[in-house]
């Protein structure tokens, strides 16, 4: 594969500004890859990057091809893949429990440590790389990732607490909280019902699309949406908006021995434990990036359901339209997924 000398890539200056500079592109080293990526996802903890400024390129939602392997490694060049953001070492005591992005002895993460996706090129360790299809869409190969993987890994957790999960509420209807909307029916099972609430009608739209339960808090409240749709309460609350009175009412309408799974980064959670948590025996706990071998079931599920999957993406750009994209994902509220495309080398 022809890798060009240099490449044109977006600075972010802060305050909703994204300027354009050329930098070379990068050789890979002893057990790296040089990925040309292909499509990348928007994400909310981009914001920070975004309006704040960012002395690295952002992107964590990857997807690429190899265009050139350093030495020690066992990819061949042309090989297509999902990127997982965080490197890991594979052999700590987290890594052996499942739990790869809680790696101690590795903490690089592409888009905020190292250089992202908005690349047209970058630098991964070589396990951090998930083959894929040829067939399969690089747009649609980034739900592998934040959207099925957080989302997996929430449900997951849920279940580790709950044996018998009936009813689920998801609190935000962004792309988060729609990935945990559809992993929730995925692996949960059709028939479990699942609300989810926002203030925004378009992405309650996007809810009914998935077969979730919408529930508008502009025009009801938490207790009179779950009621008219025949829940008394339910047994998971999967919090994807960030907000301490999301998860504050997620306990409230949980059922005794339910669980609170915080997802969203933002404010805390404050609770009287005795009466909150003690007496009803319910359970708080936090659900973050997901672990690497989460990839393979996942990637099984998306075969099964991708055109139920690739619902959840409502609109790309072409990294020219960068700004204009995140100006959209993040100051409109019409959005689902969206994903920057990258041209063929």
């Amino acid at each position: 594969m022809i890798v060009q000398a240099s490449m044109k890539v977006p600075r972010f200056a802060g305050e909703g500004r994204i300027e354009w500079l050329t930098r070379e592109v990068p050789e890979p080293g002893p057990g790296q890859l040089l990925m040309r990526i292909e499509a990348n996802a928007l994400c909310g903890s981009d914001r920070g990057q975004f309006y704040g400024g960012s002395g690295v390129t952002p992107g964590h939602e990857a997807v690429g091809v190899v265009a050139a392997a350093g030495p020690d490694t066992a990819s061949a060049v042309g090989t297509r893949g999902v990127i997982y953001a965080k490197d890991y070492c594979g052999t700590c005591r987290y890594c052996r429990m499942n739990m790869t992005s809680q790696c101690t002895e590795r903490s690089s993460v592409i888009g905020f440590s190292e250089h992202g996706g908005y690349d047209p090129y970058i630098l991964i360790a070589e396990r951090m790389l998930f083959p894929i299809d040829d067939a399969i869409p690089a747009a649609e190969a980034t739900l592998l990732l934040d959207i099925m993987g957080t989302g997996s890994r929430a449900v997951k957790r849920a279940g580790m607490l709950h044996p018998d999960i009936r009813t689920v509420l998801v609190s935000g209807a962004g792309p988060i909280g729609l990935g945990l909307l559809a992993m929730a029916k995925l692996l949960l099972g059709e028939e479990v019902p699942v609300a989810v609430t926002d203030f925004v009608p378009y992405r309650l739209e996007l809810v009914k699309r998935l077969n979730g339960i919408p529930i508008l808090l502009s025009e009801t409240s938490l207790e009179e949406g779950l009621a008219a749709s025949g829940m008394r309460g339910v047994d998971v609350v999967m919090d994807a908006s960030g907000k301490e009175s999301a998860r504050r009412a997620g306990l409230a309408a949980l059922n005794p021995g339910g669980v609170l799974v915080c997802v969203g980064h933002g404010e805390g959670l404050s609770f009287r434990a005795a009466e909150e948590l003690i007496n009803v025996e319910k359970a708080v706990i936090g659900s973050d990036y997901f672990d690497y071998g989460d990839l393979e079931q996942n990637m099984k599920l998306f075969h099964a359901h991708r055109s139920y999957l690739s619902q959840l993406i409502t609109h790309r750009f072409p990294p020219d339209r960068l700004q204009e994209a995140y100006r959209l994902f993040f100051e409109s509220g019409q959005t689902g997924k969206v994903i920057i495309e990258h041209g063929s080398a």
